[in-house]
């Protein structure tokens, strides 16, 4: 006796292979031949789409059909433990929820193992990896690259192109917000590259104003705010009066150099020009730069997060700490008080280019903006500056404004200039620096700043709230790191441990 012809399984994947027979079918009619390039390729993106999110339902509905086969042929019920450890005792099939991916909204059906006064346990979403919400976790990948570029509309925009609309406004602001959750563990975790002691460790510090909603204004400056809003509308502003709406961020960067040694004619040019048999030498460049910013976190704990990251990189301080800093006098208390609270000893200079500008403009208290007696005196002092006579060149200068009897206006310039000098003697060892060639300007993280805030929390018309400036400011710092993709799998990891913790785990910590 022949034995029946067992039933073929159905083809799981029929309907994507109907769906790629009817762009086929559709790209070779007459409607596509007669279009040129252009309107081709938006229509094969559409249609291209919809086969891609075909696959996934159908691989989805593969899945759950494995499921329930397995489970049916077992005979026996499967003991499944909830995240409490207690048992379910019974399942119930064709459970379904939504998921948005990048190729547009699919269906997720699987199994429910329930029991009484407990939620339901689903082992199929953490094989899945399913994200708590409905967007996938490659739909918040994309939001976050968009969103760190341009404002939350134009990121919309743009997912929209390219996924169709499966994303709103709102829903995409708290997507990144909560992306960036994990930074601050990651970089706990992470170990930096290790560098040779000859190699200098640079630290510096800055801040830049965020223009902020009143609700995310400090205290203070929502005080002042109402102050001034209290005394009427006025056409400007006084001078030197600020308008009280924005929030200060710190931004530090910390990155290893290889030494460049320099002379001070290097820095600044002399009088008529330098000779071309002696061109001038480089400078240092930053190497392996990390950077890390907030504008909810308290100045003192990004220096000590900006110390952390140096002493991982120099654990047994053999290095040379230089820190730059721009002369503010709380940075210098901060970043003192970090370095004795660890024992370090760094090399605290002052930022060049502020030590310039204050010599320019006392050299146009003596002589005329542009002139060329006023570029000869300023690079004499600058020269004598850099060469660690600084003390020398502040006396001169308010010897010579004595001398000429300049007006007050002139001479409070200088005086300034002398008092700027004196009061910072301790930061002005450039000498030192030049010699042993290490940085002496805060390029780095006044570069930061611009990248950082500048050209994206501080973009035409944007006003923010504090968790999402400080997602986009946190993400931007990942993303100039370079480790966002480090750091992504890092983040996918912890967020499934945190949404599918077994009954048994045990508690260990992942390194980046």
């Amino acid at each position: 006796m022949e034995p029946y012809d067992a039933l073929s399984e159905p083809d799981p994947y029929s309907a994507s292979r109907d769906a790629f027979e009817r762009l086929i079918t559709t790209l070779a009619g007459s409607p596509p031949m007669d279009m040129p390039h252009d309107e081709l390729e938006v229509q094969l993106e559409q249609m291209g789409r919809e086969l891609l999110r075909q696959l996934m339902q159908d691989h989805l509905d593969l899945r759950a059909r494995r499921e329930e086969d397995t489970v049916s042929a077992d005979g026996q019920q499967p003991v499944v433990i909830g995240p409490e450890g207690q048992p379910r005792t019974w399942r119930e099939m064709g459970h379904s929820r939504l998921l948005t991916c990048v190729f547009g909204p699919v269906r997720v059906t699987r199994i429910a193992y329930r029991s009484r006064g407990v939620p339901n346990v689903h082992p199929a979403d953490a094989e899945l990896s399913l994200p708590v919400g409905r967007h996938s976790r490659g739909l918040a990948r994309l939001a976050v690259l968009e969103a760190v570029r341009g404002s939350f509309d134009q990121a919309t925009a743009a997912i929209e192109r390219r996924c169709g609309k499966v994303l709103g406004k709102r829903r995409l602001e708290e997507l990144v917000a909560s992306a960036a959750v994990d930074i601050f563990a990651y970089y706990t975790a992470k170990i930096p590259t290790p560098c040779t002691r000859e190699m200098p460790l640079v630290i510096q510090v800055d801040g830049k104003g965020v223009v902020m909603r009143p609700e995310g204004l400090r205290e203070a400056t929502l005080r002042a705010a109402a102050k001034t809003a209290a005394t009427g509308r006025r056409g400007r502003l006084a001078p030197g009066e600020k308008p009280n709406r924005k929030r200060m961020a710190t931004v530090a960067c910390v990155f290893d150099t290889a030494p460049a040694p320099r002379r001070p004619h290097d820095i600044v040019h002399p009088p008529g020009g330098r000779s071309e048999n002696r061109p001038p030498r480089p400078g240092p460049k930053a190497e392996r730069k990390w950077c890390t910013a907030s504008v909810i976190r308290p100045p003192e704990q990004v220096v000590a997060d900006a110390f952390a990251q140096a002493e991982a990189r120099d654990p047994q301080h053999l290095r040379d700490w230089i820190v730059l800093v721009d002369g503010a006098r709380h940075q210098l208390d901060l970043i003192h008080a970090e370095a004795a609270r660890r024992g370090i000893r760094p090399h605290v200079l002052l930022d060049f280019v502020h030590v310039a500008e204050y010599c320019w403009t006392a050299a146009h208290a003596f002589h005329p903006p542009g002139s060329r007696e006023a570029e000869t005196w300023a690079a004499d002092k600058l020269t004598a500056i850099l060469a660690g006579h600084a003390d020398r060149a502040a006396t001169e200068v308010t010897a010579q404004a004595a001398a000429e009897q300049l007006p007050v206006a002139r001479r409070e310039t200088v005086t300034t200039c002398h008092r700027y000098l004196t009061g910072h003697l301790d930061q002005l060892h450039y000498d030192t620096a030049l010699a042993a060639g290490w940085p002496i300007a805060t390029g780095a993280v006044e570069g930061a700043c611009r990248h950082l805030i500048a050209d994206r929390l501080d973009i035409t018309g944007a006003r923010w709230g504090l968790d999402g400036a400080e997602a986009i400011l946190q993400l931007r710092a990942l993303i100039t790191n370079g480790d966002f993709e480090d750091y992504w799998n890092f983040h996918a990891t912890r967020e499934h441990q945190r949404l599918y913790p077994s009954p048994d785990q045990q508690d260990y910590s992942l390194t980046a």
